[in-house]
């Protein structure tokens, strides 16, 4: 592979699994429960706590987080910073890139740590001086359609991700599982909180109708079919106020095992990116036209 197609899917990829790191494996469904979707829902006490969770995430519109991410041999990274997902994901990260191929890659750009700003239609990464010394640009914009092609599939359904992406997606999908229980009383972060886990296994959706209706879970199996997920586990801690506080995950791709751990605290955080100036922006679309060249090798 030839040097510049290594830095442009190295730069697409840090970029997309960190969105990932953020979506995970969370459901393309709205989290507002949808008309028609619900009527069969087994009302166990778990799903109706659950349920109460998943609204009043949804409701509080945004929060600080804590990640780190890890997909495969390819990249494992940390993020911090503030997200918000009411009209579509808009946060602003500090990326620190820990490992993989990838991550590797990077810091030998001199990007081990970067910032992130994610807004509705677009992902914004801010690069290393040696990438503004021979782009004259501090910024590179990536469209979520860009990044999917440029990676070749291997984080499908960013766009649709970013649009839907919310804390209380992993709850939904947790509502899905057929082994959703309660396992006790902990502390997370100084916050007492309770643990709920279960397992998703693809294969059984088939035949499960779980704590969700038969819309959305057709929506939650075709996004995860399409990330090519067989299996994944799921760990939620709840806080007394019913908003989730920490969140595990670890599913089984066609990248690898993706693991995902995020801390959430001060929902209602004010979360307003604004996308860097256009004179001290490269679009990535543009960058590759030109085979690559500007970027630092």
């Amino acid at each position: 592979m030839k040097s510049t197609t290594v830095r442009r899917v190295t730069l697409s990829v840090a970029v997309a699994a960190a969105l990932t790191g953020v979506a995970a494996c969370g459901s393309s469904g709205s989290g507002k429960g949808a008309a028609g979707g619900d009527t069969a829902i087994h009302a166990s006490p778990v799903a109706a706590v659950l349920r109460t969770v998943e609204q009043n995430t949804d409701k509080a519109e945004s929060a600080k987080v804590r990640s780190s991410t890890s997909l495969g041999d390819l990249m494992s990274l940390t993020a911090n910073g503030e997200v918000s997902w009411a009209g579509g994901l808009k946060g602003d990260l500090t990326l620190t890139y820990t490992g993989g191929k990838m991550g590797d890659a990077l810091r030998k750009m001199g990007n081990a740590s970067s910032e992130a700003r994610y807004l509705p239609d677009a992902a914004y990464g801010k690069m290393s001086g040696k990438f503004a010394r021979t782009t004259g640009k501090h910024w590179v914009r990536y469209s979520y359609d860009d990044l999917t092609k440029i990676t070749g599939g291997t984080m499908p359904n960013l766009q649709q991700q970013a649009r839907s992406t919310t804390p209380n997606q992993t709850v939904q999908a947790l509502l899905a599982s057929h082994d959703v229980h309660k396992v006790g009383a902990e502390t997370v972060s100084g916050v007492r909180a309770t643990h709920y886990a279960g397992t998703l296994d693809i294969a059984d959706f088939a035949r499960r109708n779980g704590g969700l209706g038969a819309d959305r879970l057709a929506a939650l199996k075709k996004q995860l079919q399409a990330s090519g997920v067989t299996t994944e586990t799921l760990d939620v801690w709840i806080s007394d106020q019913n908003l989730l506080v920490k969140k595990s995950e670890r599913a089984d791709t066609a990248n690898g095992l993706m693991t995902n751990t995020t801390y959430y605290s001060d929902y209602g955080v004010k979360v307003s990116p604004v996308a860097p100036p256009a004179a001290d922006t490269q679009d990535f679309a543009d960058l590759m036209k030109s085979g690559g060249s500007g970027l630092p090798s």
